[in-house]
């Protein structure tokens, strides 16, 4: 997610809660693509250009947007539709881009923690939970908190499900899951070249570290619910 939206105050808006088994999440992608209007995709060129400026390998693709949803009895149903990537990055507008956040657990409740590099296209510079990305062409959410999970920590789940649907003030919408890893499995993990530190914070969120700041607590504390 953009800068702008990381110091935001206002709380994101809750679209449908869960839990919901990886299995219940069902997504359903449009063939037509987002055609954004033009100072929209002026700004997305603007924004690859200052990540490219400060280092980002980031490069521009196509990602999901959120045209509908559904909460069933079995699940929750998503309606998607491509979309340019670069869109997320567009200040107070990010049209309605996917971004999913697989906030990580070991078997006994620790936290996965992990500093974003300074280049990175979201919270650079900053402590964040988990895993997260946004979704790929043809992906269900639930596939990518496990996508992202084993591409920035190297390791899978043992469990994993979907949290809750939110919409943040900047229209970016955010799927966020909890995954637990395996008995042991915290010791493998191996942070990509997005994260130049990691951690795991004590499972009693009241013993986290300062660098966790307000945030963070507040949305583990609401997952623990």
């Amino acid at each position: 997610m953009a800068a702008q939206a990381e110091t935001n105050t206002e709380p994101p808006e809750v679209l449908a809660r869960g839990p919901w088994a990886f299995e219940q999440i069902h997504a359903h992608w449009r063939e037509e693509h987002f055609e954004p209007v033009p100072a929209h995709a002026l700004a997305a060129d603007a924004a690859i250009r200052d990540l490219q400026d400060r280092g980002s390998p980031s490069h521009d693709g196509v990602a999901a947007r959120l045209v509908d949803f559904r909460e069933q009895e079995n699940g929750l149903a998503i309606e998607l539709q491509p979309l340019r990537w670069a869109l997320r990055l567009v200040p107070e507008d990010a049209s309605q881009s996917v971004a999913a956040l697989c906030v990580t657990r070991s078997a006994d409740g620790r936290w996965l923690a992990g500093r974003r590099a300074s280049w990175a296209a979201s919270w650079a510079g900053r402590w964040a939970l988990g895993a997260g990305g946004a979704v790929d062409l043809g992906e269900s959410p639930a596939e990518t908190l496990v996508r992202e999970l084993r591409e920035e920590w190297a390791v899978s789940p043992e469990r994993v499900r979907g949290e809750a649907l939110l919409r943040l003030p900047h229209k970016m919408i955010m799927f966020v899951g909890q995954a637990w890893l395996a008995e042991g499995a915290e010791d493998t993990v191996v942070p990509d070249h997005e994260h130049d530190e990691f951690a795991w914070w004590p499972a009693d969120i009241g013993q986290w570290p300062k660098e966790a700041g307000e945030v963070l607590p507040r949305m583990a504390s609401w997952l623990s619910e």
